[in-house]
């Protein structure tokens, strides 16, 4: 994390860990409150920021509503999708740049969806002609694109690795246009792909009920660590847990080099 979460983040990881979804939501409510008040030492949620470091704030709200909505919480769920696309219409004002104005539709779009509100597609294409108007001929989307707030998509992509054994399932190529020499169409696929695809990505893991941690160092066919839930040896370093790749419990260390 580029922001100062208080530690939350890594509570809400382990709490995915142990299938307490509904304290990982908390959790992750919380890191977003912390980060989107002081998103990093001496900057103003309402500073004109280029990096969009609000972007790790608004990212907790999604993820903390898919959490809340697979505990089968889904009214805090709509709260946190609320809270999420009012945040986000402020920002608006303070963010000065369009590409960044245009993530924020696309952020609002996240946030109906991930809150099972009304209107998510119709976000998304609002999103997806923000985009095309923004960019220009000088626009380099590759740089934008991994800046905070455009990492903000990612909770799209620990949904989606849920359903997928632990792989990626969406990478960061997957949510872009082929070609970043048309920036406005490279940038607009992001609204394109998720929604086509963020939607039943949430509702499957609702109705499965489970929700994999983040994807964060991996490493596999390990012979220093053993899942005792699924046997995998296979570990995902994420937070400050250590998890099992696959199902994303706790993992053991098993004394090997």
């Amino acid at each position: 994390m580029h922001t100062d979460d208080g530690g939350h983040r890594d509570r809400a990881v382990a709490a995915l860990a142990e299938h307490a979804y509904e304290d990982a939501g908390d959790a992750y409510t919380r890191a977003a409150w912390r980060v989107l008040a002081d998103p990093r030492p001496g900057q103003s949620p309402f500073d004109a920021d280029e990096k969009g470091w609000v972007g790790d704030g608004l990212a907790s709200l999604v993820r903390s509503a898919v959490c809340y909505r697979v505990a089968g919480r889904p009214e805090r769920a709509t709260r946190r999708g609320v809270e999420g696309v009012a945040v986000a219409r402020d920002l608006q004002s303070a963010l000065d740049h369009p590409l960044q104005r245009a993530c924020l539709d696309e952020v609002v779009a996240d946030c109906k969806t991930a809150g099972g509100l009304d209107g998510g597609a119709a976000a998304y294409d609002a999103a997806t002609d923000a985009y095309r108007e923004a960019a220009d001929p000088e626009t380099d989307p590759q740089y934008w694109g991994t800046t905070p707030l455009f990492e903000a998509a990612a909770p799209l992509q620990q949904v989606a690795r849920t359903t997928a054994n632990g792989e990626i399932a969406v990478s960061w190529e997957d949510l872009h246009g082929p070609d970043p020499a048309q920036a406005g169409e490279f940038l607009a696929g992001r609204a394109t792909v998720k929604r086509q695809r963020f939607r039943e990505l949430v509702e499957r893991v609702v109705a499965d009920r489970v929700l994999a941690a983040p994807r964060g160092t991996t490493e596999y066919d390990t012979d220093h660590h053993r899942c005792p839930a699924c046997d995998s040896t296979d570990v995902n370093w994420v937070a400050d847990s250590t998890l099992c790749l696959r199902c994303s419990r706790p993992t053991e260390a098993t004394g090997g080099e």
